[in-house]
């Protein structure tokens, strides 16, 4: 396992991050513990969650996550972990969160970080991340910006004041980002720059081989910024590893949550998977390391989210840092691309 620092901060994170949206929803409590003590076994020290999760989100479910791991975090030795969650933005259909007013403003942002040291069981969250902007802006596969759809939101400035007074406070250590926009990033650092605040140190979008568009202009706008990307869905919501290329296996998320992966319900996918399949047969590799491993082996990739509901994808998705691609498999591999760019952004 390697490690990288994460942006300005002082964080090395390991390339390989456990996420946990599962949790509480198909994983139990054991589970949980199996994969956390599996996970830090094999070298990974960065753990991943949301004060949204488990999804599908639910009123009953809500914050379990963060619970299960919280339940694990407190029989750890905590400074070797480095522990992430999110703050949720606004969403009119989470009314059971906060009463659905889920703006990043200080009272939200004040009880959600509360709430979240309370189910974690710990006194500081290392990396502490807005899950999505509190600005419009098209989200998980939504068409392109509609200038209509723009709503009062918190100033970016007074987001940046309430989270430094929460550093300062010994709450939350570093600030990042999730599901945002080259314009988003470079407003958050220019502002923090001007202003003598927090600047974010890391960007959680969504990034493999059917999703590239980190690449056009978030790649540019975090270069120069020096923000480290957590790539979330290397494996596009499972079906990078080609499993449902042939049926919808029953304890799949796309047969036990109906309409919860239309973002992927897109022109092109079935071709672009079928062909990225073949290629991994071709080299004698599972889909799924293959997938993680080309998300693994960009320059702007600090470290890669990967969940799993089993120990066996689990320890195959580990085992993924075992594989390089070299200079033949990338060439079919981007070829595949130009024949289907980006199917499902």
């Amino acid at each position: 396992m390697k490690y990288s620092q994460l942006g300005d901060s002082d964080l090395f994170v390991s390339e390989i991050c456990l996420g946990t949206m599962t949790f509480g929803e198909q994983n139990t409590l054991e589970d949980a513990r199996q994969q956390l003590d599996y996970a830090v076994s094999a070298g990974i020290n960065f753990i991943d969650s949301a004060e949204m999760y488990p999804v599908p989100a639910k009123a009953e479910t809500q914050g379990k996550t963060e619970e299960y791991i919280g339940e694990w975090l407190v029989k750890q030795q905590r400074d070797k972990l480095i522990i992430a969650t999110k703050v949720a933005g606004p969403n009119s259909r989470l009314t059971w969160l906060r009463g659905g007013n889920n703006r990043i403003d200080r009272a939200n942002v004040n009880q959600a970080v509360e709430d979240s040291l309370k189910r974690l069981q710990t006194d500081y969250i290392d990396l502490y991340q807005i899950h999505w902007p509190d600005r419009y802006v098209p989200l998980f596969g939504a068409p392109d910006y509609d200038p209509t759809q723009e709503r009062e939101s918190t100033p970016i400035a007074e987001q940046l004041e309430i989270f430094a007074d929460l550093i300062k406070a010994g709450k939350i250590r570093y600030l990042g980002l999730s599901n945002e926009t080259p314009w988003g990033v470079c407003e958050f650092c220019h502002l923090a720059q001007k202003l003598g605040l927090p600047k974010v140190v890391s960007i959680q979008n969504a990034f493999s081989l059917v999703n590239r568009v980190f690449q056009i202009n978030l790649a540019e706008a975090c270069r120069f910024n020096n923000i480290g990307l957590l790539a979330y869905s290397p494996l596009a919501f499972g079906l990078l590893t080609g499993k449902y290329l042939d049926r919808i296996p029953e304890n799949s998320r796309l047969n036990l949550f109906k309409g919860f992966g239309i973002r992927y319900e897109k022109p092109n996918l079935t071709e672009a998977v079928t062909a990225y399949v073949e290629i991994a047969k071709k080299y004698g590799l599972s889909p799924a390391k293959m997938a993680l491993a080309f998300v693994r082996s960009h320059w702007f990739v600090t470290s890669t989210i990967i969940g799993a509901t089993t120990m066996e994808q689990l320890k195959e998705n580990l085992s993924s840092i075992e594989v390089e691609l070299d200079k033949d498999i990338l060439a079919e591999i981007d070829a595949v691309h130009v024949r289907y760019p980006n199917p499902t952004p």
